[in-house]
């Protein structure tokens, strides 16, 4: 079983940046053999798909985010970081990460963005 737990959010101001962290722990020798991502759900929305970060197909980004964030991986932290350039109000919301391994889906319990025009 794998346990995620987000930190890094905040309140900021438009065009500001922020760190997200994402630690993950249980039963696995490497963050680099499973996949991670990061969604996000503002209020009164459904939850969307930020970034991705998968040893198969890359990093990939949802267009809303393409070219502002950045998802890397530190193996030896057990850390998915999201770092998150020249934000914008829209970028508020509850980031959570994800991650599969042998077909069970995990999901942290989110931190708050709030970003302010």
């Amino acid at each position: 079983q794998v346990q995620l737990v987000e930190s890094g959010g905040g309140l900021v101001q438009a065009g500001g940046s922020l760190r997200l962290s994402c630690v993950v722990s249980g039963s696995i020798s490497s963050i680099n053999d499973i996949p991670v991502g990061w969604h996000r759900q503002a209020p009164g929305k459904q939850r969307e798909f930020v970034a991705l970060a998968s040893s198969v197909d890359g990093n990939t980004y949802s267009g809303a985010v393409t070219g502002r964030f950045t998802i890397t991986r530190d193996n030896a932290k057990k850390t998915v970081y999201l770092d998150m350039n020249r934000l914008k109000p829209e970028d508020t919301g509850v980031y959570c990460c994800v991650t599969t391994r042998l077909g069970v889906t995990s999901w942290g319990q989110g931190t708050q963005v709030t970003v302010a025009s």
